[in-house]
């Protein structure tokens, strides 16, 4: 009997083989030999792809509710996040998975340059890597879009506005953006269509080419000293070494599933725990106190284009982009041989962690968004003002209805845009106090003929106020405890 059904499944196997191929299309994939060294390096690339899959899933899970309609899909979007059931989960690990694609994607590029993977035969693998690249970054943005509240609205806006500073051709990127002179409803179509059918279509067709030429010139190895890329001679030394020590994939596949696993797990666990972004106000263009922000992948380039000159920004907007493209093109071609030891090549070290710093440190920058007033700061409580009538207190109530509070910190909070007035009556004196106010300074507007006197006058006396020995400590400015001297 076990024998007859041995034979039955074996027979069925190979029916299915004979009139699929399903296992000569995939088996080689799982039986190809890799270097015997490729270990945890090597484990980024199929955690990528692992969470391009987690965006599928969860993509196709929210299409079921989300309307894409001008007039629907705010409210279709606040139906996912607040009533659907799981909705809030699936929408949280859409938004985490695309932070860990991002993510992912970034740590691979920088391990194959540090590596020197990039050079031959394997130029055309960095090329379509840097495709994906820009795949992934278009959806991620598209992705943000689709939420259609006030920041997705004037984030379009914004990226118009940049397309619109390209030479002869402008005019018309930004009218493809708006889908017209506007932001409408055909806004929302366009950007729908291409988050969820042209850039996803566009990457499946680069992650299959990917992993074609992966297969084609096989898993780079480790770097080695005494194993430098020489055009004429590589491959039949690559194979050699391959034949002697190499291994079938699928016995180091354990790494590559475990890590997969791992981002998967990771991504679950910060839907749960963490809040994806906020659905904020609806699509209102008469609403005015939004400040749109990318999410936190590219806030580093908000913050390079904020913190520049004004000169500078048509520059930095049109040029950095090509520069960054052109470069990044022509690294497998400028040097595609010789040595691939991270010791023999210091200056990819020291190009690598300055592409990573520069990154990171703008990313803290944009952050902080110490260059924006805050829009809603917490408001002052009678505690920390020391008052509850009076010039004072009225003064404090100007300070916030004013708009000085969004751009000036009192104590943890306020903007940061100007200088921090916790302590300004240490500072500056009275008269010092009016001069500034009327006249205003630098990015601050003057109120000279905007304000009462009298308002000035409890204004400045609120300001002049604000002394160490009098004012509680900063910590305490919205908690409504006494400080401790």
């Amino acid at each position: 009997m076990l024998k007859k059904t041995q034979k039955l499944v074996i027979d069925s196997l190979e029916w299915m083989e004979d009139r699929t191929g399903i296992w000569a299309m995939f088996g080689p994939v799982l039986t190809h030999l890799a270097p015997k060294d490729a270990k945890w390096w090597y484990v980024y690339g199929s955690a990528t792809l692992m969470a391009f899959m987690i965006q599928v899933a969860t993509g196709v899970a929210l299409m079921f509710s989300y309307i894409p309609s001008g007039g629907q899909a705010y409210d279709s979007l606040k139906y996912i996040a607040d009533v659907a059931p799981w909705g809030h989960l699936i929408r949280g690990m859409h938004y985490f998975g695309a932070s860990a694609m991002i993510l992912l994607i970034g740590i691979h590029m920088g391990q194959v340059f540090f590596h020197g993977s990039y050079k031959f035969p394997r130029e055309m693998n960095w090329v379509t890597g840097i495709f994906l690249l820009a795949f992934t970054l278009g959806l991620g943005f598209t992705g943000q879009t689709l939420r259609w509240d006030s920041n997705a609205v004037w984030s379009i806006v914004v990226a118009a506005e940049q397309a619109a500073r390209v030479p002869v051709i402008g005019h018309w990127l930004a009218h493809f953006i708006l889908a017209g002179d506007n932001v409408n409803g055909a806004t929302l179509g366009r950007f729908f269509t291409m988050h969820v059918f042209v850039l996803p279509a566009l990457a499946i067709a680069g992650i299959g080419l990917h992993m074609v030429l992966v297969m084609r010139h096989g898993i780079a190895e480790m770097p080695n000293e005494e194993h430098p890329v020489i055009v004429e001679t590589y491959r039949e030394e690559y194979h050699a070494r391959l034949e002697k020590t190499g291994i079938p994939f699928w016995l180091m596949a354990w790494r590559d599933s475990f890590f997969s696993l791992f981002v998967v797990l990771a991504v679950l666990a910060a839907a749960i725990w963490f809040e994806p972004p906020p659905v904020e106000l609806p699509p209102d263009p008469s609403i005015i106190e939004t400040s749109p922000t990318p999410d936190f992948y590219l806030k580093w380039y908000l913050a390079v284009l904020s913190l520049a000159q004004s000169d500078m920004e048509d520059y930095i907007i049109l040029g950095a982009p090509a520069f960054l493209g052109i470069l990044l093109f022509a690294v497998p071609f400028l040097s595609n041989s010789g040595h691939r030891s991270p010791s023999k090549r210091p200056w990819s070290v020291v190009a690598l962690i300055t592409a990573y710093l520069f990154v990171g440190g703008f990313w803290v920058a944009g952050e902080k968004m110490d260059w924006t007033p805050k829009v809603h700061p917490k408001p002052i409580t009678a505690e920390f003002i020391g008052a509850t009538e009076g010039p004072i207190w009225h003064g404090a109530q100007l300070f916030q209805d004013k708009g000085c509070y969004n751009c000036h910190q009192m104590g943890h909070d306020g903007g940061k845009k100007g200088p921090d007035l916790t302590f300004v009556g240490d500072r500056l004196k009275k008269d010092n106090l009016v001069i500034r106010i009327n006249m205003g300074g630098v990015n601050m507007p003057g109120y000279a003929g905007n304000m009462e006197a009298n308002d000035l006058r409890d204004l400045v006396a609120f300001l002049e106020d604000r002394k160490r020995k009098h004012s509680q400590h900063p910590e305490e400015l919205h908690t409504g405890q006494k400080g401790i001297d």
